[in-house]
């Protein structure tokens, strides 16, 4: 089991929502988080002041899906909301060793 963790633009999650229904995947978990990498912020006008927004506002989506569909999930994360401009953002893909759920006591792939 893997669990896929993608920081990406909050206007892209509905395309990523819908195209992750079509796969199959059945759940994910979504974040408002702020952050920045390489554009490193930028700066505003607010009231004729000039200032410098370090953290951009992003979304992170966690989902968690059996080894064998990994790949599948990150080319269809990066076709759903690549836009090919600076800040499209980052997939990282995890190992997890073990999933319960907590109204039946599931256990690992079928807790998912």
């Amino acid at each position: 089991m893997k669990k896929i963790e993608a920081i990406i633009k909050p206007f892209k999650v509905d395309d990523l929502k819908e195209a992750m229904s079509e796969i199959g995947v059945t759940g994910m978990t979504i974040s408002e988080v702020k952050g920045f990498g390489r554009q490193k912020g930028h700066t505003e006008i607010y009231r004729g002041a000039e200032y410098v927004v370090d953290f951009i506002p992003k979304v992170k989506v966690e989902i968690v899906v059996d080894g064998e569909m990994t790949e599948k999930v990150v080319d269809t994360i990066m076709e759903s909301v690549k836009t090919g401009k600076i800040g499209d953002g980052k997939i990282f893909v995890l190992p997890v060793d073990s999933i319960t759920r907590i109204r039946t006591g599931e256990k690992d792939k079928e807790a998912i």
